[in-house]
């Protein structure tokens, strides 16, 4: 069951609203705990807020604080378009912590007002697939034809699928009610079966904006009718007609423009509002900045039925151009607006089968900023202990900087406290250079019992005490150490030191977990539209059958344990049974003991890498497979080809590669690389910190 969706259109003014106010109100029928997210609000001034989030907030009593339900002004977000990747961040990082407290959110994509329409759109798209939200679409039938509606509803619905971005259903709104059966049929008979299809004919009760609006939109002086401002405007008219030809005009709800001058217009008006004959008039907008004559103004104000008369600067055609281009928005002030809005939705939306296809929905696959932001996330709920050997490597102690400012490790450095503090005074860190723990192996506190330990642990192989005393003034050897005797529950090493020099002290007494007789590697692939594994890159050259079956098992595991489904390729230079050679057999033999050991595992062998992960190509050279075009785990025939394969993936996409994470040991022991980054290093902690979760 999904948590949330994301309410989303590509043009403006589709009635969007509608359709959160109906989806709230249904879901808090089943739920108390609803929330509301808007990521990009169209807040122009920054001392008002936001009329149409207020208006859901407060309607419904929804305990968000209005800080809360946005993460951007619009201006916002078009200041920093060029950081698409903060930008999303913020969004991912502000949504998670509204999730967190409700059952249940209703996300609101934005409007789409002035320029960067089609940046909105990616930005929507970008949005709802890093939030792992099911997009409703609404596309507006005002002003268009059946064939232009139904065109623009196929297309927007086609955009969103080549971004990967899964759809709920399709609601056309504001539709002509002459069209409204034959647009559902054609959208019911040419989208897919599963989507849920919704077409809601106009309603003039939502369309028409009040006096209010109207005399904000012109800037308007209130002249008489304040306490009537509510008004509801569906027509207006120009009064500059004789008087007999004018009340020829009057329609329900009609608003009169007319110069101030006028004081015939305005007394005609005003008794055809009182009269049974006549329809309700709205109101009246004096323009030019014109005021009636003395007398009537006197006429008005004995009147007892006063309707709305507003004064405007602007003529007569300027005011009526900005009356016809107004569009009116659903207020909190208005809940008659929000009361048609939610009978609207609850007559022509299927609310039984939108509930079923939310309960029934799963979403699929998982995006690198939703991967990265849960991986912090995981770090942060028990607290873990890392140490770094590395301590005086700049890269190090920027990392290390931006952990402690997060609160999401504990960290010891190894290394010279002298230099180490050096470095951080020189670097301008913002680390308290008084509380960061830092040891010098030779000089701690734990180094004879350490050497004591290794003697014990190596003297079957020859390691005398001397030996163990040299051995453990090594980084390497005393970091692994503190793992081993508790005292850390992770280290994370490599940025100096080769891999070797990095895990030759775990594989020496750590050890491998019971089962396990080879230690493999991963890396999180962080790919533009998602997260694949791929092993091994980093340990074993050669790896045989038993040993590859072993790297694809242990790969699955550490998969699942991300919240990644496991769906194996073991990969080759041919797929399925077309290839012969020792070293397709090989992999097919690995296939065949994963097979036999874990047969509830999704895996397929061999198989091509374009096979593995293109949805066409999997289903032409393997139709009917699970994993064909859909692998998430990919593991390499020998170390030659996937060390190759991620470094040439990562230089030519400009994928972010999170790891090596090792596999199969006792304890938590993760290898750098030497051309490792500061957010190589910050990532390899985080997920150092997960895995000692599970010690």
């Amino acid at each position: 069951m999904t948590k949330n969706i994301y309410i989303a259109s590509a043009e403006p003014y589709t009635g969007k609203s509608v359709i959160a106010f109906g989806m709230i109100n249904m879901l808090l029928a089943k739920t108390q705990k609803v929330g509301y997210f808007k990521p990009i609000i169209a807040q122009d001034d920054p001392n008002q807020r936001d009329e149409h989030v207020e208006a859901m907030l407060d309607y419904f009593s929804l305990p968000v604080k209005y800080e809360d339900a946005f993460a951007f002004t619009r201006q916002e977000m078009l200041h920093q378009s060029e950081d698409s990747g903060a930008i999303i961040n913020t969004i991912i990082s502000k949504y998670k912590k509204l999730e967190d407290n409700y059952d249940f959110t209703v996300i609101e994509g934005s409007d789409f007002l002035g320029e960067g329409m089609a940046f909105e759109f990616e930005s929507n798209a970008l949005m709802a697939k890093n939030l792992g939200a099911p997009v409703l679409i609404v596309v507006s039938g005002k002003n268009k034809t059946a064939s232009q509606l139904f065109k623009t509803a196929i297309n927007i619905y086609r955009n969103f699928l080549l971004r990967d971005v899964q759809v709920l259903g399709v609601v056309a709104n504001m539709v002509n009610p002459e069209e409204a059966e034959r647009i559902k049929q054609a959208l019911t008979n040419q989208l897919p079966a599963e989507l849920l299809i919704a077409v809601i004919p106009t309603e003039t009760g939502l369309q028409s904006p009040t006096m209010k609006e109207i005399t904000l939109a012109l800037g308007g002086e209130v002249l008489f009718g304040a306490e009537l401002m509510d008004n509801q405007v569906d027509n207006f008219v120009t009064g500059a007609m004789m008087l007999p030809n004018f009340l020829r005009h009057i329609k329900d709800n009609l608003l009169i423009v007319t110069p101030g001058d006028r004081g015939d217009i305005i007394i005609g008006a005003l008794q055809a509002n009182l009269s049974a004959n006549y329809p309700k008039i709205a109101g009246i907008v004096l323009t030019a900045g014109s005021l009636p004559d003395e007398p009537i103004i006197k006429l008005i104000e004995g009147l007892q039925t006063i309707i709305p008369i507003i004064a405007v600067q602007k003529g007569t055609f300027e005011t009526t151009t900005t009356i016809g281009g107004i569009h009116s928005k659903i207020t909190i002030e208005n809940k008659k607006k929000i009361a048609l809005a939610i009978e609207l939705f609850e007559k022509y939306v299927d609310i039984k089968a939108l509930d079923d296809k939310i309960i029934t929905f799963s979403y699929q696959g998982i995006t690198p900023h939703m991967f990265q932001y849960q991986l912090v996330k995981w770090a942060k709920r028990d607290k873990k202990h890392i140490v770094l050997p590395e301590g005086n490597d700049e890269r190090i102690l920027k990392a290390v900087e931006k952990l402690i400012a997060q609160d999401i490790v504990e960290i010891t450095l190894l290394g010279d406290p002298a230099e180490i503090i050096n470095s951080i005074k020189r670097l301008g860190l913002n680390l308290d250079v008084n509380t960061l723990k830092i040891h010098d192996p030779g000089q701690s506190a734990h180094y004879n019992d350490y050497v004591d330990t290794l003697h014990e642990l190596r003297k079957a192989k020859n390691v005398n005490l001397e030996m163990a005393r040299d051995m453990m003034t090594d980084v390497s050897y005393f970091g692994t150490m503190m793992v081993y005797k508790g005292d850390a529950d992770g280290m994370v090493s490599g940025a100096v030191h080769t891999t070797q020099h990095t895990i030759r002290p775990a594989l020496q007494f750590v050890k491998t977990k019971p089962g396990v007789s080879v230690v493999s590697s991963i890396f999180f692939m962080c790919l533009p539209e998602r997260v694949a594994i791929f092993g091994d890159c980093a340990v074993n050259p050669n790896p045989t059958a038993q040993q590859l079956a072993e790297i694809a098992i242990s790969s699955a595991e550490s998969s699942a344990k991300f919240g990644i489904e496991p769906r194996i390729a073991m990969l080759s230079y041919s797929s399925g049974t077309s290839g012969e050679g020792e070293d397709v057999e090989r992999v097919r033999e690995a296939t065949a003991i994963v097979k036999a050991r874990h047969p509830e595992l999704k895996i397929e062998g061999p198989i091509q890498y374009d096979a593995a992960v293109d949805p066409l190509v999997g289903k032409q050279k393997l139709p009917g497979s699970e994993v064909a075009g859909r692998a998430s785990v990919l593991i390499f025939p020998d170390l030659n080809t996937g060390n190759n394969t991620y470094k040439a993936v990562q230089r030519e996409t400009g994928a972010l590669a999170i790891g090596p994470m090792l596999q199969g040991l006792n304890k938590p022991i993760n290898d750098l690389s030497r051309g490792c980054t500061v957010d190589d290093i910050f990532n390899t902690v985080v997920i150092t910190a997960i895995q000692c979760q599970d010690i």
